[in-house]
């Protein structure tokens, strides 16, 4: 699919159309956010530097403040503006949620006014306790929506067994054959050391081809859901809050540029967000930013508009 292709005709002021849920559609001159999701040292941020071809986002062997934070990066992949949103381990089982609330507050404002697609990150390995029970935890966070941006993305492929693709290994796995499912069939592998070449003897070991696969399903994921992002209350209300800052910022300062606009708005947001939902558990939070309706996301929305 094209650029062009299910972007919903003409651009609004500020990328917006209307005020419904189906109303945010990618424009043209809009740059896809895909938002990069699993437990801490799966390899997130190496896969969004295999994507963008290079390094743009710092690794770290530990939890640390460069690893665990919330970061965007946009490039130009494949003729397709792409931002990718490295997010932190929100679903690691020994990290308290007091750790995770600053940065899921940062990731929101990211988000916003939503994301055009979902990677749910996971390694190829023997799938242990703790690896059922981080997904286990987003199957309760995840709302039906979710999933249809969703795609299951495996990294360290050179764990594949010989001759098997990624379909294969998953197969005899329930929980994880499970989540691949409700993500409409859709996984990819790459391996973010080891598959760099140009893999003449089986193509399938290429990072190349599988990143050229997965930016063709993304595509397929928007031109299903009718070129519209993933969004709810809590997004739309964010995004709200800084278009106004935006608004606000071009009045003191005349000559400041669009990306600059909102960056510093995005900034304001979140230090607004920190003390205006100081009360609000980060178990709250993540099901209000990752389910479409609801009582915590009806809270949460009426808290960040307040």
């Amino acid at each position: 699919m094209s650029d062009a292709e299910g972007s919903g005709g003409g651009r609004a002021p500020h990328g917006l159309r209307g005020t419904g849920r189906t109303s945010l559609l990618l424009s043209v001159s809009d740059s896809r956010r895909i938002v990069i999701l699993g437990k801490t040292g799966v390899g997130k941020s190496s896969l969004a530097n295999t994507i963008f071809g290079e390094k743009r986002f710092t690794i770290g062997d530990t939890i640390n403040s460069e690893t665990a934070r919330c970061r965007a990066e946009t490039k130009t992949v494949c003729g397709r503006s792409i931002t990718l949103i490295d997010s932190p381990g929100f679903f690691d089982t020994d990290r308290s949620e007091g750790e995770l609330k600053a940065e899921v507050l940062r990731c929101v404002t990211e988000y916003a006014p939503g994301p055009h697609a979902f990677l749910i990150v996971l390694k190829v390995e023997r799938f242990t306790e703790q690896e059922q029970a981080v997904i286990t935890k987003m199957d309760s966070y995840f709302s039906e929506e979710f999933f249809k941006f969703a795609t299951v993305l495996f990294t360290h492929g050179d764990q594949l067994p010989p001759g098997k693709n990624i379909q294969q290994f998953i197969s005899n796995n329930r929980l994880v054959d499970s989540l691949v499912a409700k993500c409409g069939g859709r996984c990819h592998v790459i391996d973010n050391k080891y598959w760099n070449g140009p893999g003449p003897e089986d193509p399938y070991r290429s990072n190349a081809m599988q990143v050229r696969g997965l930016l063709l399903t993304i595509d397929r994921v928007i031109q299903a859901n009718g070129g519209r992002c993933y969004t709810n209350e809590v997004l739309q209300a964010v995004e709200r809050k800084i278009q106004q800052q935006i608004e606000a910022l071009k009045r003191e300062q005349r000559n400041i540029s669009d990306a600059e606009a909102r960056k510093q708005s995005k900034d304001r947001v979140f230090v607004g967000l920190c003390v205006g939902l100081a009360a609000v558990a980060t178990g709250v939070l993540l099901v209000a930013v990752f389910s479409v309706t609801g009582p915590s996301g009806v809270v949460v929305a009426a808290a960040v508009l307040a």
